[in-house]
C-alpha cells in the first residue's frame, strides 16, 4: 500500500508571503511612477509658467532691466543659453538636463543651483518638520479633549480647530512678533540661528495645519467612540483615558495620516512667507528672491526640491497609515 503524501504544511505560509512581496512591490512602483510623473509636472508647469510673467529672461541673466544691456549683448545672452530657440526645442532640452540631475546655474547668483539648495534646504525642512510634529500634537491634544470632556469641550475646541485653520500665516507672525517679541521680549523678532528663534516661526506655520488635522482627527474620534468595538470595551470597564489610548486613538489617526502629505505641503508654501517674515534663511526666501528676479533655473530647482520632499513625505505617511491599519497591507 503507498503511504499517503507528506503534507506541505509551508504552502500556505509560502503564498501568504509571496502576495504580501508582490503587494509591497506594487506600492513601491506605484509610488516610483507617482513620483516621477509629479516631479515632470512641476517641472513642466514651472517651465511654462515662468515665461508668462512680463520681461525677457535674458536681461535677468544680464541683471535686470536696470542693467542696461545692449541689444547686441542680450542677443549674445539669448544664442549662448539658447532661448532663441523655438518654446518646444527649449523645454525638452531643460526636461533632458534635469533627467541627468543638472539643475542649471543661477542666473541672478552666479552659481549652481545644485549647491544653493544644499545650503538652503536643511533650515526649511526643520521648520517643516518641526511644524508638522507641533501642529499634529496641537490636534491630538484638542481631539483627546474634546472627546473626554464632553459637549462643552467639543464644542470648544471644534470651534478653535476652525479659528485656527482660518488664520493667515502673515497675521499669526505679526501678532506673535507684537506680543511675544516687542512688548514681552521673551523671543527674538528674526531668526538668530538658535532655538529660541525657531518658535515663533514654528508656531506661526503650526496653528493652522493643526486646526485642519484637529477637526479631522476630532471627527474620527467622535465615529470611532460610537462603534461596537468601543462600547463593548466601556463595556468591560475600560476607562475614558484607556478606552482613548488603546482603542480610538489608532482609528482616529488614519484620516490625519491621510492628510500628513497634503500638511507638509502645506507646511513648505507657508515658508515662503514665514522665512520673510522672520528673515530665516531657507526655500521660501530662495524661491520669493528668484521669481522677482525671473531666475529659471533657481524657480526650477526649489520647485522640484518641494515637489520631491512633498512625494517623500506623503510616501512615508502610506507607510504609518499601512503600519496603523493591517487593512492596508494586502494592497
Amino acid at each position: 500500500m503507498t503511504p499517503p503524501a507528506p503534507t506541505d504544511r509551508a504552502t500556505p505560509t509560502a503564498t501568504r508571503r509571496r502576495a504580501r512581496l508582490t503587494a509591497a512591490l506594487r506600492w513601491t512602483t506605484g509610488r516610483l511612477v507617482g513620483g516621477l510623473v509629479v516631479l515632470w509636472a512641476v517641472a513642466t508647469l514651472i517651465f511654462f509658467a515662468i515665461r508668462l510673467v512680463p520681461g525677457d529672461p535674458a536681461e535677468a541673466i544680464l541683471g535686470g532691466p536696470g542693467s542696461q544691456a545692449s541689444d547686441e549683448a542680450i542677443a549674445l545672452v539669448r544664442e549662448q543659453y539658447g532661448l532663441d530657440q523655438p518654446l518646444l526645442v527649449q523645454y525638452l532640452a531643460q526636461l533632458g538636463r534635469l533627467a541627468t540631475g543638472d539643475l542649471g546655474t543661477s542666473y541672478s547668483l552666479r552659481t549652481g543651483v545644485a549647491g544653493l539648495l544644499l545650503d538652503q534646504l536643511p533650515g526649511t525642512l526643520l521648520l517643516a518638520v518641526a511644524s508638522l510634529v507641533v501642529a499634529w500634537a496641537i490636534a491630538l491634544g484638542t481631539a483627546w479633549w474634546a472627546t473626554l470632556g464632553g459637549r462643552v469641550a467639543a464644542a470648544v475646541s471644534s470651534t478653535l480647530e476652525i479659528v485656527a485653520s482660518a488664520v493667515p500665516h502673515f497675521w499669526l507672525a505679526s501678532v506673535l512678533v507684537l506680543l511675544l517679541s516687542t512688548q514681552l521680549g521673551l523671543l527674538p523678532p528674526v531668526s538668530t540661528g538658535t532655538p529660541a528663534g525657531l518658535v515663533m516661526p514654528v508656531v506661526t506655520l503650526a496653528v493652522p495645519v493643526a486646526g485642519f488635522l484637529g477637526q479631522v482627527t476630532r471627527d474620527s474620534l467622535l465615529d470611532a467612540a460610537a462603534a461596537p468595538f468601543a462600547v463593548s470595551a466601556r463595556a468591560r470597564g475600560e476607562s475614558r483615558s484607556g478606552l482613548f489610548r488603546r482603542h480610538l486613538l489608532r482609528h482616529a489617526a488614519l484620516p490625519g495620516l491621510a492628510l500628513s502629505g497634503w500638511a507638509f505641503g502645506s507646511l513648505l508654501s507657508g515658508a515662503v512667507v514665514v522665512e520673510s517674515v522672520f528673515a530665516r534663511p531657507g526655500l521660501g526666501r530662495t524661491l520669493l528672491g528668484a521669481v522677482t528676479l525671473r531666475d529659471i533655473p533657481l524657480v526650477t530647482g526649489v520647485a522640484l526640491v518641494s515637489a520631491l520632499a512633498y512625494v517623500v513625505v506623503v510616501a512615508l505617511g502610506d507607510l504609518a497609515e499601512r503600519a496603523v491599519d493591517p487593512r492596508e497591507r494586502a494592497t
